[in-house]
């Protein structure tokens, strides 16, 4: 009974992963603070609020200081939002106030124009009786108050009458007054900030967050948004806690039988594994190798590509004799190609969990080093991607991370991602010179789920696919790149002894 009556209490923004940040919603007939920077957004939500309550049968009230109704409608159109039901009221100065004999002398323009303002937003509000209303915006009752405390006075004012009116109120500040007054923040019931900054690289990144949320548990901290055509789509930060799960999961095999054997029988579910070596060594083949596998036994999957296009992965594996068309055209198996210039951290994991969500057992990204290098700013990445993994591996699903290693030969090959932090198992490939050719290792550098062997195998792809040979036993250093061959040492040294 207290669930039903806490949800009946509450009321949705229109954005369905704002309202998540929320916990449900807002709590009906308060004032909210909206704020954020000109362009953040703080419009295109509020038209997004008001439209759920159309959507609803509500009556809803858009009152504009600054923007007039086209403007307001030009905006809507934009995203393709109709404003049908929309009631717009205009409380802005008219072309008359350019006559110079309209302009006050006597008195300041706020002694006269405060009331006449405020008088003219009651009267809209006792005329339609809304049950949403926005103010747009906070700065222009500012600049007519003229100093704080009137101001202070004004919104509180505005506070108690709304309250006795059933009302919802989202007030926008687009903090362009001079002295940027914050202390609206303490009147309101809750403050969601918007905030946008510009990168060095790629488009600018949004991030929204809740300030204060009277009585509710919200979901703190910074979360990504985007403004795309239909409005603003809010991304919640993952916690991966939230969805902690005790479950034995099975092994995922290979598709082939000594790949098996080196990694102790598969990889388990659950589990991430990152692939690395440095480029053109196999790691994209084998991670489709993992996806060919689970096709071929009907487990959905999906990859997410950030430098390998589409067209060059299928033709890639139609060259390794793995047929990956079919499945993506039946939908078992779906592709995206990221770009990361445009896509911040909230949205690609919202991607991932989305395609989890419509049931892929089996994910790749492809690569972590294009998406790390394409967002250098991001200082807490990594984290992002470790919560992301985290939570993929408490549904059970398996997922494969490809990482470039510098350096083509040699043990001192680096690479910017710690791999004893982002994932459950690694697997290291390996160039090696042999015989005047160069030629590819593969080895179990780490395994959490099960025993794994520990040799180093040959690895080898051709049009019959991916092969893994016998241990490279005769060879001594292949970590190095230049390793030396024991039977010929043995047969020189035996030759040695015999003379």
């Amino acid at each position: 009974m207290k669930t039903q009556l806490k949800q009946s209490s509450l009321i949705s923004t229109g954005i369905t992963g704002l309202d998540d940040i929320l916990s449900g919603g807002l709590t009906r007939d308060r004032l909210y603070l909206i704020e954020g920077e000109p362009g953040a957004g703080k419009t295109t939500l509020a038209l997004q609020f008001l439209l759920e309550g159309v959507r609803l049968g509500e009556s809803v009230l858009y009152i504009t200081l600054a923007e007039t109704a086209q403007e307001l409608r030009a905006v809507a159109a934009s995203h393709g939002l109709s404003m049908e039901g929309v009631h717009i009221h205009e409380v802005i100065p008219s072309e008359s106030m350019l006559d110079p004999e309209e302009q006050y002398t006597m008195f300041h323009p706020s002694e006269v124009e405060l009331g006449k303002t405020t008088q003219d937003i009651l009267s809209a509000v006792e005329k339609l009786k809304p049950v949403r209303a926005v103010l747009d915006s906070l700065s222009e009752l500012q600049l007519l108050a003229g100093n704080s405390l009137r101001y202070r006075r004004q919104v509180m004012a505005y506070k108690q009458y709304f309250s006795t009116r059933a009302c919802t109120v989202m007030l926008l500040d687009d903090r362009t007054a001079v002295n940027g007054d914050l202390q609206v923040r303490s009147i309101a019931h809750a403050v969601i900030s918007l905030d946008q900054s510009m990168k060095d690289y790629g488009s600018e990144r949004r991030r929204i967050n809740i300030v204060k949320y009277r009585g509710v548990k919200f979901r703190g901290g910074w979360h990504d948004y985007t403004i795309v055509h239909g409005g603003i789509t809010v991304y919640p930060r993952l916690v991966a806690s939230e969805s902690r799960v005790l479950a034995k999961h099975k092994q995922l095999s290979s598709g082939l039988s000594t790949l098996d054997i080196l990694l102790g029988g598969g990889i388990e579910e659950g589990t991430s594994t990152l692939i690395a070596g440095p480029a053109g060594v196999g790691k994209s083949s084998l991670a489709a190798q993992f996806i060919h596998a689970a096709i071929d036994r009907d487990i959905p999957a999906a990859m997410f590509l950030f430098e390998e296009s589409t067209s060059n992965l299928l033709n890639r594996a139609d060259g390794l004799g793995m047929n990956l068309r079919t499945s993506l055209d039946s939908g078992q198996l779906t592709i995206q190609q990221i770009d990361p210039a445009e896509l911040s951290p909230g949205a690609f994991a919202h991607a991932v969990c989305e395609a989890a969500n419509r049931g892929a057992r089996v994910i790749v990204i492809d690569s972590l080093n294009g998406y790390l290098n394409a967002t250098p700013d991001e200082r807490f990445l990594t984290t992002h991607l470790h919560e992301l993994l985290t939570y993929l591996g408490q549904l059970g699903i398996v997922t494969l991370l490809v990482g470039v290693h510098q350096g083509l030969l040699g043990g001192n090959m680096t690479t910017s991602i710690d791999a004893s932090y982002i994932a459950d198992n690694v697997i290291l490939m390996r160039y090696f010179e042999a015989a005047s050719e160069v030629r590819q290792a593969i080895s179990i550098f780490k395994k959490r789920g099960s025993q794994h062997e520990r040799t180093i195998r040959e690895f080898s792809m051709s049009s019959n696919g991916i092969k893994i040979g016998p241990v490279l036993r005769q060879f001594h250093g292949i970590m190095t790149g230049i390793p030396t061959n024991t039977n010929m040492d043995k047969a020189s040294s035996s030759g040695d002894t015999h003379a």
